[in-house]
């Protein structure tokens, strides 16, 4: 069975590079102006836009803007007569609405000798438009966006309590009947809150057991596969760690819980974004500096590893003048440098340079997380990019979260996920079908 997923070999690696960005330059480009989120690794990017700032001569404004705001400003931005921003940071969740609606200019119309290095993540062909397909590939794909954050999960756990990093779900659960004493401490806590955060959370228990959505969209085939024995093996593993390993409420559980629960000493091990690990070496936030370990993600026996994108995508809104476009892509050239994003990582920003997530710096001790991030970006995928994504996601996120609190059994949730999905595909025009319910 075919995955929906775009894989991505972590980095994309086109033709050409994007050649070497001058430390100074000999006439300033236009001043620019960025919306980005107010996020774990703003400081490093704002780091990097004051290094640039000092070395170009250029000048740049951010709009730092809580995540509720970002959408509404993206979708007013691009849809003025001018948009106020040249550079607009999009949610994995959102970014499709901005490709089909043409809201976006291709980079490779700003400059026509534009491609990424093949050091740079791609948010599993995230950044890329088909318009023919209609989907995010590099396969025909013209590059819209760079990533700015490109999250993963991974496996976080506390090395004082556990003495190697757990590789499979029986390391997980072993490590979970040995540990999970609540309410002092809870053995595996993962996202359970209903939406978005369950539906990514699950993904990647997915992935690990060759599971989809999706038989095979990026060619035209969407043919549910939600209820797939596959999956059904999946969803028993995440509610067994949920049931077993967890807080009372699993259900519940938000990201934000999943750190606090972290930071204060209660969860042995958890599943978490990438983004959320410079605050555990925190003094002032953390009683676990130093006694965090990362893995990637759990998989099973001997499958490759598996994992899910949920970055976000930056993108030069198509409403702007060419002089501004062109000092908006000064600054995507430079951003993606090695050196901009070793800088980026030394200020609590997450790289989107293989070469830096692998080099010197992920010897160090602080940054000891980047080697797990790399093995999990390798692999990572992405999904749900299509035009019916968010109702897709809306569905799973509910029926998901009724298993999880109970409401329904592992078969039946996965059933009617499927017979909901199903419909939104058929009454969308879309070639689909579906499996025989398990």
């Amino acid at each position: 069975m075919k995955q929906f997923a775009i894989r991505s070999m972590g980095a994309i690696a086109l033709a050409g590079t994007f050649g070497a960005v001058l430390a100074t330059t000999a006439l300033a480009a236009d001043p620019i102006t960025i919306l980005v989120n107010n996020s774990p690794w703003y400081g490093g990017f704002e780091a990097v836009v004051e290094k640039y700032e000092e070395e170009t001569g250029n000048t740049v404004k951010i709009d730092r803007t809580p995540y509720p705001g970002m959408l509404e400003k993206g979708r007013n931005a691009v849809r003025a007569d001018q948009s106020p921003y040249e550079l607009i940071n999009i949610d994995a969740g959102w970014v499709v609405e901005f490709y089909d609606g043409g809201f976006l200019t291709p980079l490779d119309e700003i400059d026509p000798d534009f491609s990424f290095a093949p050091e740079i993540i791609t948010n599993g062909g995230a950044v890329f438009w088909n318009e023919e397909k209609g989907w995010t590939t590099a396969k025909g794909g013209r590059a819209m966006t760079f990533s700015p954050n490109s999250n993963t999960h991974l496996w976080y756990y506390r090395t004082d309590m556990i003495d190697t990093p757990p590789e499979t779900y029986d390391d997980v659960l072993a490590n979970c009947q040995a540990l999970h004493n609540p309410p002092q401490t809870y053995g595996a806590v993962m996202r359970g809150e209903r939406g978005n955060a369950i539906r990514f959370a699950f993904t990647p228990h997915m992935l690990a057991y060759g599971g989809s959505f999706l038989q095979d969209p990026e060619n035209g085939d969407f043919t549910v596969t939600i209820n797939s024995p596959e999956n059904l093996e999946a969803l028993k593993t995440f509610l067994q760690i949920m049931e077993n390993c967890s807080v009372e409420n699993p259900g519940a559980v938000a990201q934000g819980d999943l750190v606090q629960l972290l930071l204060t000493g209660k969860a042995a091990q958890a599943q978490l974004v990438v983004a959320a690990q410079s605050q555990m070496d925190d003094p002032t936030k953390s009683a676990v500096v130093g006694k965090i370990g990362y893995a990637p993600m759990p998989n099973v026996a001997e499958r490759q590893k598996a994992g899910v994108f949920g970055g976000w995508q930056m993108g030069v809104p198509h409403n702007l003048p060419d002089s501004r476009k062109q000092a908006a892509m000064e600054f995507i050239k430079y951003f993606l440098t090695e050196d901009a994003q070793t800088y980026y990582a030394e200020n609590g920003g997450i790289p989107v340079h293989m070469g830096v997530l692998r080099g010197p710096l992920s010897e160090q001790d602080k940054f000891r997380w980047m080697q797990p991030y790399a093995e999990v970006a390798q692999n990572a995928s992405a999904v749900l990019l299509f035009k019916e994504g968010a109702q897709i996601e809306e569905i799973l996120g509910l029926r998901l979260n009724q298993a999880v609190i109970g409401e329904l059994g592992p078969e039946e949730a996965l059933n009617l996920a499927a017979d909901d999905a199903f419909k939104v595909l058929q009454e969308s025009g879309r070639s689909t079908g579906k499996l025989a319910d398990l």
